[in-house]
């Protein structure tokens, strides 16, 4: 992570003067070549390179990268279906994780006939004669009702055998005999129909009924028809373990940057976005730039996911690669064609570890993060993915001339508005960003309809997710 410069022929680890030259070739372009933005843009698939334009020399194209994230576990992972070995939990720890088995009732609910309102049990036409003892909610079963009788009875208490209706409080009165006649306030007195106002026992489900499937993501109201169906433990998909290793010797924890040392971004940043996606993160650690330190790190580590920062690249202290090759590990991406973030990798260590390694730049990271991490936990976690969709952009984007570009983006209405402060080491745009615009190389033109990436913050996912 010690800053270079790049040997001839090498690509820059997205430093911010490859992009500004790579904005300036693609202005340059001959007349007749296709206009940052053309629309014609939308046919080509991700990371294709622009028309005239020579392709990438390496780097796989982005869309490819993440299919192959995605589809990592179920090829050679250890799992046919990609995800983690199912567990029983507690309803209490099972929110956010994902049904691995149906969700069958275990009885019939309601389990008896229950009043759907509060008011009168009523057998037969009325007017009625009232017993002095109300039924109540949870408990045992009255005697039955006679012809002519009711009784009050509370939401959610069992009916009496030989219930009529229930006659909600509202629409009905006693006289002064005691005796209870059915009203309402804008009609003459009228007689209750059969069945009003009753819930039959099974009217939501019969047990054995299947309430939900395989793949079900475990939500507040899932739980609440888990425990009403009788469950007290629920078989799930568990978290993936995440491990986050921070690289680099010129990291500080706190205070000012002085004396060529920086500031650790990546340490507070990582963690929640890891945990909004899914895992539970169960090691953070900052490792020097000493390949031994690395090494011993990885072959300790137990967790199903080890994400690093920086050293992807080819520079003196760029460990990652080398450590990768004594350790036999399977390197199943080795950069893409995307900006930032090219230099990102993924790795399968073993049967059932992977190592995603993002760039020590920030945005760059970020890129990676989606890129890679986001489509490899959610297979791990068999969580459903996201529905995609696109928004017009309100402004131009400079495209890059070969590689997708990801451009951080606020939501205004029904437009995207890029927005600046976007460069590879740069935080302050995707800290006011809803989502990550998907730019295909070339560039886009004001409307331009841009897949959208959303970030956990836009959709609920930090603070108020289930993971």
């Amino acid at each position: 992570m010690t800053p270079r410069t790049p040997r001839a022929g090498e690509d820059a680890d997205d430093l911010d003067v490859e992009e500004a030259l790579a904005l300036v070739n693609d202005a340059a372009r001959a007349p007749g070549d296709h206009a940052p933005g053309d629309r014609t843009h939308g046919d080509r698939p991700h990371g294709a390179p622009a028309p005239g334009v020579p392709a990438h020399r390496d780097g796989v194209d982005w869309a490819e990268a993440r299919t192959t994230a995605e589809r990592a576990p179920r090829r050679g992972g250890g799992h046919r279906t990609g995800y983690l070995t199912p567990v029983s939990v507690p309803l209490s720890s099972a929110l956010g994780l994902t049904l691995a088995a149906p969700l069958i009732a275990l009885t019939d609910l309601p389990s008896f006939d229950t009043s759907a309102m509060d008011g009168w049990a009523v057998s037969g036409p009325g007017p009625w004669d009232v017993r002095e003892e109300g039924v109540l909610a949870g408990h045992t079963a009255h005697a039955p009702l006679t012809d002519g009788e009711a009784v009050r009875i509370a939401t959610g208490a069992r009916i009496p055998p030989d219930t009529t209706a229930v006659l909600r409080s509202e629409h009905g009165r006693t006289d002064d005999k005691g005796r209870l006649h059915a009203t309402a306030a804008t009609r003459a007195p009228h007689t209750v129909s059969h069945g009003q106002d009753i819930r039959p026992r099974g009217q939501e489900c019969r047990n054995g009924d299947q309430l939900l499937p395989v793949g079900t993501l475990v939500t507040p109201p899932v739980l609440g028809m888990a425990a009403a169906a009788g469950y007290d433990t629920l078989t799930v998909v568990p978290r993936p373990r995440a491990a986050v290793f921070v690289l680099g010797d010129e990291l500080l924890g706190e205070g000012l940057p002085h004396d060529g040392l920086i500031r650790d971004a990546l340490g507070p940043l990582l963690p929640p976005w890891l945990r909004a996606l899914g895992a539970d993160v169960v090691d953070v650690r900052r490792v020097g730039d000493d390949e031994a330190a690395l090494q011993q790190a990885l072959t300790a580590c137990e967790a199903d996911v080890v994400v690093t920062t920086g050293g992807t690249a080819a520079g003196p202290v760029d460990h990652v690669h080398p450590t990768l090759r004594r350790l036999g590990a399977e390197l199943l991406v080795d950069g893409v064609a995307v900006r930032p973030g090219h230099p990102m990798l993924l790795a399968r260590i073993s049967e059932k570890q992977y190592l995603v390694g993002l760039p020590g730049n920030p945005l760059a990271a970020v890129s990676g993060l989606v890129t890679l991490a986001e489509p490899l936990l959610r297979t791990l976690a068999a969580r459903p993915a996201p529905e995609g969709y696109t928004l017009p952009l309100r402004d131009a984007v400079q495209g890059h001339p070969y590689d997708t570009r990801l451009v951080p983006v606020a939501l205004r209405g029904d437009r995207a508005l890029p927005l600046l402060y976007n460069g590879p080491a740069m935080l302050r745009g995707i800290a006011a960003a809803d989502a990550l615009a998907v730019v295909p190389p070339g560039g886009a033109k004001p409307g331009y309809e841009a897949e959208l990436l959303d970030l956990p913050w836009a959709s609920g996912g930090i603070g108020v997710c289930f993971t």
